[in-house]
């Protein structure tokens, strides 16, 4: 038989009192696509980074193509014929496509001579694998979908036979994670080995050959995918069954609690997102919001959350208007009980060289129960950090631990947690489970139930359409910034889906 693509034997990895890694074993398959899934903290990314040179193994030995194989630095790993794609991209934004493809690896002194031969090399590539994109667009033009093929691109292109990926759907719309899927069964075909690091268990029933299931830093199991079931994949994940439906007595909305009329919105490049928008979210019901990305969803909970500038049209927080058009303060507008969790974490609702405790507590550090008069009382806040950790099940339980080395699961955590303990009367939340496993999935989904039958008002944007089902009482789908529809939560897939391409059901049956 062939040597395994790659060997981790007795893997050990602890940041001070953290043990991340315990006594990993691990085999990957040459030619196949082998998933790792794990809870958030599970230590999934830290293993990766291990393989990537990104960290060093604190014991344990690497062995690649039967080799051992010393990784000590992403070089040593590109050498090997190793490459990653990263959950947040590692790319450039004011440099091209091809500019960061060849980035560390020009091989000439002469720069032009590079970007010649990298040219013809990403023409063959594009052609191979389907991963057509604009070698001379800027990156920060693209979206998020051509980025990550330009990730895909560089470890290509530096050779790589391994390609790891780390949530690599986390930011993609369906239709672009189905176009992710048709390029990795390609490279697989292809005799390339993908490890894929994902929450999403649909997706590895769909997409990989086998499956590594790790918890608390230990590899607990290793299935092969048309062996297993999601239900015993959630179970070893969480270590306890799992409910994967989301369940929830009859709404009972009262009186109308966020009202948006004739909302109009543009981006920063003066195009219309937010296209003369009119909703109402009452007392005790979730109103969610399906489209593809890009449709105006994230322009339009921003004007309403006082994160950007409306042009025109009027909001009321319980009857009184919110000043959309002009200087709307999102403090002024948590004074007044409205909740804002954003859909990027890491740019609008986290500082990630904050420590936790201070992440807990950013945008209501002058609430009076964490002042001692005119100074904060740190007593307090790390106290108040302390009880969110344990009821929201952070991981870590560090409250002094930086924001940026806590997963992207956790970091969602953190932000959940500071707004909905703040008990608003409107909570707008963006992308809840992005980057979320599937025990935190089960647990968030009870806590917005819970914010709803407490007679809290929840507008919910969502990419993930069985989320937006599950949650929602009432639907609304926006299409090149109209709402095009609404729809009971009973509503096939394939009905909001036609909705969310701007094609209504009429339209599709002639």
């Amino acid at each position: 038989m062939a040597e395994p693509a790659i060997q981790l034997i007795g893997i050990n990895k602890s940041f001070g009192a953290v043990r991340a890694n315990r006594d990993i074993n691990l085999e990957v398959e040459r030619g196949t696509i082998h998933g790792i899934i794990g809870e958030n903290g599970a230590g999934k990314s830290t293993l990766m980074s291990i393989l990537y040179g990104f960290y060093h193994a604190d014991s344990g030995e690497i062995r690649v193509g039967g080799q051992p194989t010393a990784i000590r630095t992403p070089n040593d790993a590109i050498a090997a014929g190793i490459g990653m794609v990263h959950q947040h991209f590692m790319l450039v934004e004011n440099f091209t496509v091809i500019e960061n493809v060849i980035l560390g690896a020009e091989g000439e002194p002469l720069l032009n001579k590079s970007i010649a031969k990298a040219r013809s090399e990403l023409q063959r590539l594009e052609r191979d694998y389907g991963l057509e994109v604009d070698p001379d667009a800027v990156i920060e033009e693209l979206p998020v979908g051509l980025q990550q093929r330009v990730e895909i691109l560089k470890a290509l292109f530096r050779g790589c036979d391994i390609l790891i990926l780390d949530e690599p759907t986390g930011v993609l719309t369906p239709a672009e994670a189905d176009h992710l899927f048709r390029i990795l069964k390609m490279l697989k075909d292809e005799g390339k080995t993908i490890v894929l690091i994902t929450h999403k268990l649909r997706e590895i029933m769909a997409i990989t050959d086998t499956v590594s299931v790790m918890r608390q830093g230990t590899m607990v199991a290793t299935r092969r995918t048309a062996e297993t079931t999601v239900e015993e994949l959630a179970e070893l994940m969480v270590g306890r069954r799992v409910l994967l439906r989301v369940e929830k007595g009859e709404a009972k909305p009262a009186g109308v609690k966020l009202s948006v009329k004739n909302l109009t919105v543009k981006d920063s490049r003066g195009v219309v997102m937010v296209d003369g928008v009119s909703l109402d979210v009452r007392a005790g019901e979730i109103v969610g919001i399906a489209g593809v990305a890009g449709n105006g969803q994230s322009e339009l909970i921003e004007a309403i959350a006082g994160t950007r500038r409306a042009q025109s049209g009027t909001v009321l927080l319980d009857g009184r208007p919110i000043d959309v058009t002009g200087h709307a303060d999102p403090g002024e507008l948590r004074d007044r009980g409205l909740a804002h969790v954003p859909e990027d974490r890491h740019h609008v609702g986290l500082v990630l060289a904050f420590e936790e405790a201070e992440n807990s507590i950013l945008g209501y550090h002058d609430k009076p129960h964490y002042l001692r008069g005119p100074f904060l009382d740190i007593d307090a806040i790390h106290a108040d950090a302390r009880e969110k950790i344990a009821k929201y099940d952070i991981r870590p339980a560090n409250d002094r631990l930086k924001t940026a080395n806590f997963s992207g699961g956790n970091q969602q955590k953190i932000v959940l947690a500071r707004e909905i303990e703040q008990d608003p009367d409107v909570l707008i939340v963006g992308q809840p489970t992005r980057g979320v496993d599937v025990g935190a999935i089960e647990f968030i989904h009870k806590r917005l139930i819970a914010m709803r039958d407490q007679g809290k008002a929840v507008l919910l944007i969502s990419v993930e359409l069985d989320e937006i089902r599950s949650l929602s009482d009432r639907i609304l789908v926006m299409f090149a910034g109209r709402v095009v529809g609404e729809r009971g939560p009973d509503a096939s897939e394939g009905e909001l889906g036609l909705l969310m391409a701007g094609v209504e059901k009429r339209e599709a049956a002639e």
